[in-house]
């Protein structure tokens, strides 16, 4: 294997994990830390993620333990308060990958996303608002909001991603990724699993 691509998924494995950055941005910043030129290629997310997993067995496997399953309540405690609004869970904490400073990604597929949002704001939460580009490549209302999680230095923030009821179909296809084979996002009941296998020792 490219060893080059082996320096440079272990320098953004450690940014990821430590600094909580982003996986683009880490692999990005890695190019630079190593001091290769900006155009250097940078590696495909399978080989990072192996080496964030590595990363994590390495240096912080009890920490990044407990973190995963107080994220876990917290994820699972938000999606049920929002069952009419078909929630999923993904990004590092569906992928068992989070740390204390990982976000919490729930993407709603809802019959009614105005009612979705109303439905946040009649929970009293402080929401900041953007668009990203969703699953199907368009823009999607993205809502966002920061709590404080016990044991934690820092604050998390907990992002429901808003797409119409009719996304869900391509959503729920057993699209598969990773180095472990999980799909790309779990309903509340996968979670509520995850959970259970995280306790049982086995997150994958």
């Amino acid at each position: 294997m490219d060893e080059q691509a082996l320096a440079i998924a272990a320098a953004a494995a450690r940014l990821i994990v430590e600094d909580g950055m982003e996986w683009g941005p880490a692999k990005r910043q890695a190019v630079n830390d190593l001091d290769l030129p900006s155009r250097t290629p940078v590696p495909h997310n399978t080989l990072l993620e192996s080496a964030v997993r590595e990363h994590i067995a390495i240096f912080c496997p009890d920490t990044q333990a407990q973190a995963m399953s107080d994220l876990l309540v917290c994820a699972v405690a938000w999606m049920q308060r929002m069952p009419h609004h078909n929630p999923f869970l993904t990004g590092a904490v569906w992928q068992g990958l989070a740390t204390d400073k990982s976000d919490v990604f729930i993407q709603l597929f809802s019959p009614d996303c105005k009612l979705a949002h109303i439905d946040l704001i009649n929970m009293g939460l402080r929401l900041d608002s953007t668009e990203v580009t969703g699953i199907n490549g368009r823009d999607v209302l993205t809502l966002s909001h920061v709590v404080q999680l016990p044991g934690f230095n820092w604050p998390t923030c907990v992002h429901w991603v808003l797409y119409d009821e009719d996304d869900v179909r391509g959503a729920r296809k057993p699209k598969r990724s990773g180095v472990n084979g999980r799909a790309s996002r779990g309903d509340l009941l996968a979670v509520q699993a995850m959970q259970i296998g995280l306790e049982m020792g086995d997150i994958n």
